[in-house]
């Protein structure tokens, strides 16, 4: 016999008495015609007509915490061998209709897990291809058609690229930087937000056989030096300035102030003119060459594209190539798990510093879809009336981001109803946060995107021909394998390792040994396989899903006892904190960790509040104990911040980088003693 939610329940949760009664009603009558509360399958179908029921009246469509109820509810019971409830499932016509779909028709396959097993089997047929001159293959679509879609903070009227507008652009700059006298192969940085003329700049300097290096444009004037040092940049392609969250954010100036190369200016959209301060530097129109179509260098398949770093803020950041065929990985993806089309418009907050940027760039263009760009913060409602005015299908984010929309509720209410499907990456996502995101968009799914830069896309990630449970994963992407081992062994958690070769897997390091980094020290695999390193923990769970559970370096052992962060991150959650790490720390030297955890208090008044981080440490204490282990419970300190330090787009710092930020901050004296 399933449970109800009476008009009183629904009461709470913000209905109306007339409405209450209305849908407690109409709940009745559905879990009436399935009985049977523990049939897995059953489970999925009832909360498919919860979910249509939601949809019916604008005061229920918009109450998350109603959803949240009716999920919970129809899902009461889950057999635990049935694995993570689906908030999404592929319909038989959206299988069939789907780029998979059609790849199995082609292969007479009639599973996915028989798709994954031939694209491993077969991977030098899987990831046949031609191309070459891979910033060519962004540029086949046909020239009237809308490449670029883009708006700023300053500027909030949707503007309009065609590939034909796009390949001029880029074939200028393919000349401008022939003008300069860079040789191929010669670096250039590219360090600003990403616009239609930083695409342009980007695809430019590829088709010319010169290698982008990709510079995040919030990084330090020492960061963008030491960065533009080694990849030995020889010129820059920069903006005087721009506003992000209502506040200028000026680049070119760091430029100057780090020494860095020759710079190209490109106009600024803060209503004033971009002047060069070094006599070297030159506006973007005096750099740009004659209109014409320019013929692309062509290219060895290893030969490098685009240098882009790993966020390193405790030595310096590994500086990794991508070649001509890193992108196909990055396309495949796209094509394969992402469902792109041509009638798509892709969005990610992003830049070309991270290798979303460039992923954006393949997974748009080369499947002849459209991006749309935002410049401004993404955490404000203005970003996601463009994601709605661009016609956006397909949405990306990080799990920090979805964080603050639901804090916020900044996006409730905007019409997203063309969003087919969003996709998370960076970090792990919690499954409230995702069933969230979902609710913005009329519960189209999220596709877990977890990979790297050394990657170039994902290795394990979802489709939308499997169900989508939120924040977990359904897959290793197509073309790869993974195994998962635990103290050596084949284990369902544990350390995952990538098995080699792939298409897009990286071949060096510019500053540190690729073998060292990767390869040594591992042991094969369960059937002799070579493995790779990535640095992950995951784990597998009944029903098909995979789960992240953080960096292998993020383990907590406190007197012992191992746990993840992500695990003791999931059992902390406090109405008075906004985020939170735990990190194990070692005080004094001697080997054993105390338990440390920063939080963001949600009012932000409170982050020297001595009172609130004294029932943060009592409350914290008591969640461990009740709800994850008692011998983990020695939390021994809380340290309020505004915000957790960040490596990177949506990434908080690796575990060492945390223990080290408290051993700064913290006096000796002040530490707490281990026990």
């Amino acid at each position: 016999m399933r449970r109800s939610l009476s008009p009183a329940v629904l009461g709470e949760l913000g209905l109306e008495a007339a409405s209450a009664r209305d849908l407690a009603d109409r709940v009745d009558r559905i879990l009436a015609q399935h009985p049977n509360a523990r049939d897995a399958e059953d489970q999925v179908r009832v909360w498919m007509e919860l979910r249509d029921l939601l949809a019916a009246r604008p005061a229920w469509r918009g109450n998350f915490e109603l959803h949240h109820r009716l999920f919970s509810l129809a899902y009461d019971g889950r057999p635990p061998a049935a694995g993570p409830a689906p908030a999404w499932a592929p319909s038989p016509e959206g299988v069939m209709g789907s780029n998979i779909g059609r790849l199995m028709a082609e292969r007479g396959l009639g599973a996915y897990a028989e798709l994954h097993r031939w694209s491993v089997a077969h991977r030098e047929e899987f990831w046949a291809t031609p191309e070459l001159n891979i910033a060519e293959s962004c540029l086949q679509a046909e020239g009237g058609k809308t490449a670029i879609l883009s708006a700023s903070e300053t500027a909030p009227e949707v503007r309009r690229v065609t590939y034909a507008e796009l390949r001029g652009l880029s074939d200028r700059v393919a000349r401008g930087l022939d003008a300069l006298g860079l040789s191929p192969g010669d670096r250039v940085a590219l360090y600003m937000p990403m616009t239609p003329e930083a695409v342009a700049a980007y695809l430019g300097t590829v088709l010319s056989g010169r290698v982008v290096v990709g510079i995040a444009d919030a990084s330090a004037p020492p960061e963008f030096e030491k960065r533009a040092r080694i990849a030995g940049a020889q010129a820059v392609f920069t903006v005087d300035a721009y506003v992000r969250d209502g506040k200028e954010q000026h680049v070119y100036e760091k430029v100057v102030e780090a020494g860095g190369p020759r710079a190209i200016l490109l106009p600024s959209d803060v209503g004033r003119d971009a002047r060069a301060s070094r006599p070297d530097d030159l506006p973007w129109d005096d750099f740009l060459g004659a209109a014409g179509t320019y013929e692309a260098v062509a290219c060895l398949p290893g030969d490098p594209t685009n240098i882009l770093f790993s966020s390193g803020t405790t030595k310096d950041p590994k500086a990794i190539p991508w070649s001509h065929t890193t992108p196909i990985k990055a396309a495949a993806d796209a094509y394969l798990h992402h469902d792109v089309r041509s009638s798509d418009v892709l969005a990610w907050p992003t830049s070309f510093g991270w290798m979303m940027g460039p992923w954006l760039t393949y997974a748009s263009l080369v499947n002849c879809a459209a991006m749309a760009l935002y410049v401004g913060a993404p955490t404000r409602r203005e970003a996601g009336e463009f994601f709605e005015a661009a016609g956006t299908t397909i949405l990306g984010v990080v799990p920090k981001l979805v964080r603050s929309w639901k804090e916020g509720r900044t996006m409730e209410g905007l019409d997203w109803s063309r969003i087919r499907l969003f996709t998370s990456t960076a970090e792990p996502s919690t499954p409230d946060e995702m069933l969230y995101l979902m609710s913005l968009a009329g519960y189209a799914p999220v596709i877990e995107y977890c990979g790297g830069t050394e990657v170039g896309g994902g290795y394990l990630t979802g489709t939308v021909v499997q169900p989508c449970a939120p924040g977990m994963f359904t897959t290793p992407a197509l073309g790869m394998d993974v195994v998962i081992l635990d103290d050596g062994k084949p284990a369902d958690r544990g350390e995952v390792f990538l098995v080699p070769p792939s298409i897009g897997l990286s071949n060096e390091l510019l500053n540190y040994n690729h073998l060292d980094e990767y390869y040594a020290g591992l042991p094969r695999g369960p059937a002799g396989e070579l493995l790779r390193r990535h640095g992950d923990r995951i784990e597998r769970l009944p029903g098909g899903f995979f789960r992240h559970r953080g960096r292998v370096d993020d383990v907590i052992n406190i007197h012992g006892v191992k746990t993840s962060v992500e695990e003791v991150r999931s059992v902390i959650a406090h109405e008075l904190v906004y985020d939170a790490k735990p990190v194990a720390v070692d005080i004094d030297g001697s080997g054993q960790a105390v338990l440390v955890i920063y939080a963001v208090p949600r009012d932000l008044s409170e982050v020297r509040s001595t009172a609130l981080r004294a029932r943060l440490l009592r409350d914290y204490r008591e969640a461990i104990r009740r709800r994850l282990n008692p011998l983990l419970a020695h939390v021994e300190d809380v340290v309020l911040v505004p915000e957790l330090p960040q490596a990177g787009p949506g990434k908080t710092r690796t575990m060492r980088e945390f223990q080290e930020d408290y051993l700064a901050r913290t006096p000796r004296a002040s530490r707490p003693r281990t026990t």
